[in-house]
């Protein structure tokens, strides 16, 4: 029986683990051809949050052909739209289309009140979730229109791009903005019946969310919380009784807007949250 996106072609950022690799694996088993980017360095030498590898994006490659799926990885940070657009370039000419573009990549921040927040934090957040995510869409954008088939833009926000959470002014602000984004893109690109909408998790069991900052900001009131601590915490802002989501709930999202199955769904903020958004 064929696959949910047999035949198409997926760009997917960030994808060397967490979402992004749970994104890439979900789409190729479903029967795309997958262009897979990270940056897989660190974005800053004292970020809390360990930096995706070389052998993480490899391993995102090796899981997308255990499905026979074909795939072009690329080191890229998504700040460089240069990079960005040679990526994508070398993967439509080497998998001859593109149909699905997966603006994923991102960065968490949290901790500090929005006004005494560092101007360096600032521009870098909305650099890499807000600008980022515009220009990895600018970069896959004219391949989409050549290859005159329409095609889905999947924009990866959060609850945060919803409503507002303490202490991570400048995530939420981006996140909203991303908000912007897709509706814009959709209204300007659904004369070529190409879609754009916006995917709003809540907590993700993935590297982004499952380190020790996170849990300490969950729990302050611990010296060393455990994750089992912080779940405590986290479910108090859902309606269903966990914490956090899998990454392949998310992915399992990605997939149904990158289908024909939502051929007439466009602008839309789809959110996995848990029944966050009801708190």
């Amino acid at each position: 029986m064929p696959g949910r996106v047999e035949g198409k072609v997926a760009f997917v950022t960030g994808a060397a683990r967490g979402q992004g690799r749970s994104h890439a694996v979900r789409l190729a088993e479903e029967g795309a051809d997958i262009i897979a980017i990270d940056i897989c360095k660190p974005i800053r030498p004292d970020s809390s949050i360990a930096a995706s590898t070389s052998e993480d994006l490899a391993e995102t490659a090796r899981l997308v052909e255990k499905f026979d799926r074909r795939i072009v990885t690329a080191e890229v940070d998504v700040r460089d739209f240069a990079a960005l657009r040679s990526a994508v370039d070398t993967g439509v000419e080497q998998l001859g289309r593109l149909d699905i573009i997966v603006a994923n990549a991102g960065i968490g921040t949290g901790g500090v009140r929005l006004d005494l927040v560092d101007e360096g934090d600032w521009q870098e957040m909305l650099d890499i979730n807000l600008s980022g995510v515009w220009k990895s869409v600018k970069a896959g954008v004219p391949h989409l229109l050549a290859g005159g088939n329409g095609g889905s833009i999947i924009l990866t926000s959060s609850v945060g791009g919803l409503k507002a959470h303490p202490n991570i002014g400048p995530y939420v602000a981006a996140k909203h903005g991303v908000v912007g984004l897709a509706r814009s893109f959709a209204i300007e690109l659904g004369e070529f019946s190409i879609r754009a909408n916006s995917i709003h998790p809540t907590n993700v069991n993935s590297p982004m969310f499952m380190h020790e900052a996170t849990m300490k900001m969950f729990r302050p009131d611990l010296e060393n919380p455990t994750a089992d601590d912080m779940a405590v915490a986290a479910r108090h802002m859902h309606v269903l009784p966990v914490g956090w989501v899998e990454t392949e709930d998310i992915s399992n999202a990605v997939l149904f807007l990158a289908s024909d199955e939502s051929r007439y769904i466009t602008g839309l903020p789809l959110t996995v949250d848990a029944g966050g958004m009801l708190k």
